[in-house]
This record gives C-alpha cells, structure tokens and sequence, in this order.
C-alpha cells in the first residue's frame, strides 16, 4: 500500500486521548477539530527538561531530497513507546513548496506516520500562513516607508535586502520589480520573493522561548541601508509589534499522533541550507516537560541540520547519526 492508503485505514484516536498519555487536561489544549491541538507554553518545566533524554535523528550522506530522518524519528518514538519508555517525537512542519514539489509530504513514511497526514501536510494550524503574513506586513511597511514623506528614514531602494515570500515554488517570483505603474503603486525597484520557510521570521520563530523574546527578535531584523550607508532594522519602523501579534497563536505548538496513536508534536519549519532546520525550542522543551524521552530530527545531513540545530538551545544528551 502507498502511504496514504495505509494512514486512511488507520482509526485516528481524538486528541484528547493522546494528551492525556502525556498528562495534558483537556482544559489546557486548544482543539483543532478532533484530532488536532496546540498547547500552551505553561507547560514547560524547566528541571524536568534537565531530566529527560533527547535523541537528535540526522543523516551522514544526505539525498538530495533529505528523506529518512523523520521516518527513523517516527519509527524510534513508536519503538520505545511499544517497550513501555514515554516517548514523544518532536518535528517540523512541512512547506507546501516540497509537499507539492520533488520531494512530497514531510510526516514519515509506511508503518513510521504522525497523522492526519493530508491535515499536517497541507495548511495544519496555519502557523506557516501566520510567519508568511508577518513577513510581508514588514515588507509592506518598508516600501512604505520609502513611499511616505513625513516619516521617510531615508531608505536607499537599492539596498533594501528583505524580500517577501510565499510558501511555494515558484522560481518566476525569485527576481522582479515592483512599484511599476505610476507614483500611486510605490517606488520602482527590484526585489523577489523567498520560500516562506527561508524568512527569518521562520528562523526567529523557532528560537524564541517567549512573546517578548520574539518581538525583541522580530525587531533585529536587518533590513538595508538608508542613502548615507546607516543600517535599518524592523524595530526602526516599529514592526515588531504587529508582527509578533500576527504569530501570537503560531507560537503554540501543535499536538498530534502518530500511526501507532502515541503522542507526537510539531512546529515550526526551518530549512536547514539557511537556518537551523529542526523544529521550535518551545516544542522540544515541551516535549522533554511531558515525556521521559523526545526523538527529534535535525534537517538535510550532520554538517547543516544536526549543527545548526536550535536544539543546541536546549539540551542535547543523546546524540548518534543514524
């Protein structure tokens, strides 16, 4: 059977089942439909993280698709589960870009799945929809910026290296100019668009351990340069705070389960060629708050994921490449 025809015949448990294997009441999650919840970040404690064990999934020899490393993780966590070890896996969400691309969905493969997979693979929670908005409402307010008069800081539309994105591929929108058409749309100038899941937000997102350490984040953004070669960031146009308001639910990790019907988390979604590539710090200090053992991956092979990882944040006592 394909993977999708082996997770259709699979009865999905309701999440308020699988929370509670991991002692999370059902007041404290957030539901997504039956088989979906985010969790609050309250439930993370601090000197049990101490305690628990985390097991990093890498690869040596990456395939230019990256596979494996999320079915391993998947299939360890089910594998310890089975032999009585409280385990949760703890992985990234996937970008509709691969999903609709080469390399296809991004929650595991065979017997080795966190379910539902056709929910996860497509739009989940919205949380990539949500880093996707507040990266372009700082692109807005950049140009602007360039466009106002009374609050102009002297941008020079020639360095101005933040871009937009779009969780997709689309290699048309790499390279453009924007602003044609006439003083009413915007000053002419060149830019493009990124994968959603490049932004820097993404990248910020899954560092930040808090709503204020993620706005402080939000707002080191570096922007370009103003004409006489001063640097901008986010905090100058004050974007930081609309922009941690429109991730304010992103910042919840997302709970689900895997074929078995064991406990699995997932949040966030980093490439690792440009940023950590591995899920949020929250999410793995959830997961080592909640459980004895977290299996987690780190992106594309040792040398990228695995040492980028933003699991270096948090405590790593268990590491082997598999």
């Amino acid at each position: 059977m394909t993977d999708i025809e082996i997770a259709r015949q699979i009865k999905l448990k309701h999440i308020n089942d699988i929370a509670a294997q991991l002692g999370i009441g059902i007041d404290q999650l957030v539901h997504y439909g039956k088989y979906k919840a985010k969790l609050p970040l309250d439930l993370i404690d601090e000197e049990k993280v101490k305690k628990s064990k985390l097991v990093l999934v890498t690869a040596m020899s990456p395939t230019p698709a990256g596979e494996g490393k999320t079915t391993v993780s998947i299939g360890l966590s089910q594998g310890l589960n089975r032999i009585g070890k409280k385990t949760c896996v703890v992985l990234r969400e996937p970008s509709l870009g691969p999903v609709f691309g080469i390399k296809g969905g991004a929650t595991g493969g065979g017997y080795s799945q966190v379910l539902p997979m056709e929910d996860i693979n497509l739009h989940f929670t919205g949380d990539i929809h949500a880093v996707e908005r507040a990266h372009n409402l700082l692109a807005a307010l950049i140009d602007n910026n360039l466009q106002s008069k009374k609050r102009s800081l002297n941008l020079d539309p020639r360095q101005i290296f933040f871009k937009r994105v779009m969780d997709m591929n689309d290699r048309s929108l790499r390279k453009i100019v924007i602003g044609m058409g006439g003083t009413g749309n915007g000053i002419p100038r060149e830019t493009g668009f990124d994968i959603t899941v490049a932004s820097e937000v993404m990248a910020i997102l899954c560092l930040s351990k808090s709503i204020k350490d993620l706005k402080e984040r939000l707002g080191n953004i570096f922007i370009g340069y103003t004409m006489d070669q001063q640097p901008i960031y986010a905090r100058d146009l004050k974007a930081q705070g609309a922009m941690a308001a429109l991730l304010r639910d992103a910042m919840q990790p997302n709970l689900v389960q895997t074929l078995e019907g064991y406990p699995a988390i997932i949040h966030g979604g980093p490439f690792a060629n440009i940023a950590q590539g591995t899920n949020t710090v929250i999410a793995t200090k959830t997961g080592l708050s909640l459980a004895d053992y977290v299996v987690t991956e780190a992106g594309f092979g040792s040398d990228l994921g695995a040492e980028n990882s933003s699991i270096s944040s948090a405590k790593v006592q268990a590491y082997r490449p598999v």
